[in-house]
């Protein structure tokens, strides 16, 4: 197990989310399950984060919790090959050439408006 300045040290992604109902702004890290914490501006909230990170580790490593290392883009590499019916490919050539895209650009705005429906 590493120390608590060596997993500070890594770039673990936060997500900060607005809080409309409540005012100000909920930090998250993905990584680090249930690790979250709140500021009234985004500045603060970062500043808490950091606080709630260091926290969150130091009580997992006294307590003996596994502490995933940060997921990486480096992992992906953009491309995977799908296999689909007939009926949807010739759907999706058709749909992408009225938009005037190509079929890989649209089933790529396809999915990222999918993925944001159901991330939100």
């Amino acid at each position: 197990m590493k120390s608590v300045k060596e997993y500070m040290e890594m770039p673990y992604r936060m997500e900060i989310i607005e809080d409309k109902d409540e005012g100000g702004y909920v930090v998250s890290f993905p990584d680090l399950p249930g690790c979250i914490t709140c500021g009234e501006t985004i500045e603060n909230a970062v500043k808490n984060a950091e606080e709630a990170k260091r926290i969150w580790i130091e009580a997992a490593i006294e307590d003996g919790v596994e502490i995933l290392e940060p997921d990486s883009l480096q992992d992906y590499s953009g491309q995977f090959k799908l296999r689909l019916p007939k009926s949807l490919h010739r759907s999706l050539a058709l749909r992408s050439r009225r938009e005037g895209v190509s079929m890989n650009q649209y089933c790529v705005y396809l999915l990222s408006k999918n993925d944001a429906v159901h991330t939100a």
